[in-house]
């Protein structure tokens, strides 16, 4: 196999959304990796050296020299192991190109804002323009999905591609942060589809070993902006 699967290490959080991609990718291939768990509180030397403009996960290793950022990583993954597994983009350059457009579309019109209203420092206005920006970012996606699928299962068409690894990762997170906001972004009577794949996505093989628990993740995200609003508060007095 190109690549040496046996050399793969990656580097990340069990919460990390962005992590949970590069999983996916990885168990959708069929390739085997060790798993190297970051604490965030605490970074270690590994992180810093690995990744030393951002400081985050994930991080994949593979033969001795990192990668960062997941998306990429995806796309390394894909060049790097094109034998092994289904393909996660289309052939076509065409294809290839709007799937990488819509991962754009997700990470600027859905992740930004999420990340803004997770933080647990934002006003009740900002509160409601997030989750105002997410429901539209959403509803492009419903249509996106009805155009990509063209009738079958996944964005990817019969099998998971590109953009199903990018919003799958975000798919437990996404799940919380409907617990945590009480808003329903994947409604079963306004986005259908996105609905129907979500639950289809989840009961992929590779979802399970991939995404994180997510009653887990709900506590997690609570304590993280618990512990947000507390710092935001200290600093006003």
């Amino acid at each position: 196999m190109a690549g040496g699967g046996d050399e793969l290490k990656l580097l990340s959080t069990w919460f990390s959304p962005f992590g949970s991609r590069v999983k996916l990718a990885l168990h959708l291939k069929g390739l085997p990796y060790e798993y190297v768990e970051e604490d965030l509180t605490s970074k270690s030397r590994l992180l810093h050296e690995s990744n030393p403009v951002h400081k985050k996960v994930p991080v994949l290793f593979h033969g001795g020299r990192a990668l960062c950022e997941s998306m990429v990583i995806v796309d390394y993954i894909e060049e790097a192991f094109a034998g092994a597994g289904p393909p996660l983009l289309p052939a076509d350059p065409y294809e290839r190109a709007v799937a990488r457009f819509w991962v754009a579309f997700i990470e600027t019109k859905l992740v930004e804002p999420w990340f803004r209203m997770l933080d647990g420092t934002r006003t009740r206005a900002e509160m409601t323009e997030g989750v105002k920006q997410m429901l539209v970012a959403v509803a492009v996606l419903e249509s996106a999905l009805g155009q990509c699928a063209k009738g079958r299962p996944f964005f990817g068409g019969d099998s998971v591609g590109y953009v199903d690894v990018a919003l799958g990762g975000l798919l437990v997170w996404v799940r919380a942060s409907e617990v945590l906001l009480g808003v329903r972004f994947l409604d079963a009577a306004r986005t259908p589809l996105l609905a129907a794949w979500a639950e289809r996505f989840a009961s992929l093989g590779a979802a399970r070993a991939a995404l994180p628990d997510f009653g887990r993740v709900v506590e997690h995200a609570k304590m993280r902006r618990g512990a947000a609003a507390g710092a935001l508060a200290a600093d006003k007095n």
